[in-house]
């Protein structure tokens, strides 16, 4: 698994005009293949009257599904300056969708390429990434007496808290980088007297 990949802060929107045509650029983080689709989808349903509707996304840390269209325009002049600014800004599990209106002056190829990729990466400063980490998911048992202190450790240490759930005793969910595990363990069994059960589960990214 990558150790970390950049994807982007959320969705939104960021519209630029170059010789009379409007390039509008929508992005959104995809999870899935799907989630992406569906995505292309919505803004073509938004935009029906636009003169084409040209996407890029990227799935998967290592990008192992890489997609891109032109909708239309000339043969590599859309999709693909689209996605290849999504792969040169590192960006992962994410989907551009750039509207255009045509506004009666042709760009040529070469214009095309640099207004399709210039607007993604212009949506890209506006929307801004964040960077997501690989973490191993481990549980914390503890009894109901500790239990609160122990969140608040966790929280104040700077530790990932993802859910607390009470039972019989109460189960603690965080996010620890590999590297860390042994040092937690210690860490954990000294803050509990030795009380505390790790569990270690999957892995798993979030927020660097």
């Amino acid at each position: 698994m990558q150790e970390q990949y950049r994807t982007v802060a959320g969705e939104g929107v960021h519209e630029t005009e170059i010789n009379r045509s409007r390039f509008i650029c929508a992005l959104a983080p995809a999870a899935t293949e799907e989630e992406a689709q569906a995505f292309v989808a919505r803004i073509r349903k938004e935009h029906p009257t636009a003169t084409h509707n040209c996407f890029a996304y990227v799935v998967g840390a290592d990008a192992a599904v890489q997609k891109a269209s032109d909708d239309g325009e000339p043969g590599g002049t859309a999709g693909v300056p689209m996605l290849q600014m999504l792969m040169r800004r590192e960006i992962r599990y994410a989907v551009a969708v750039v509207t255009r209106y045509y506004g009666g002056v042709k760009l040529g190829a070469g214009g095309l390429i640099r207004a399709y990729g210039g607007v993604v990466g212009e949506a890209l400063d506006a929307i801004g990434t964040v960077t997501r980490k690989r973490f191993r998911l481990a549980t914390v048992t503890v009894d109901h007496q500790r239990a609160g202190k122990l969140e608040n450790d966790l929280r104040a240490t700077g530790r990932h808290v993802r859910e607390v759930g009470y039972a019989d005793a109460v189960r603690i969910e965080i996010g620890l980088p590999d590297s860390d595990v042994d040092s937690f363990r210690a860490w954990l069994a000294d803050v509990t007297a030795g009380t505390a059960r790790l569990e270690l589960g999957g892995e798993a990214y979030g927020d660097a």
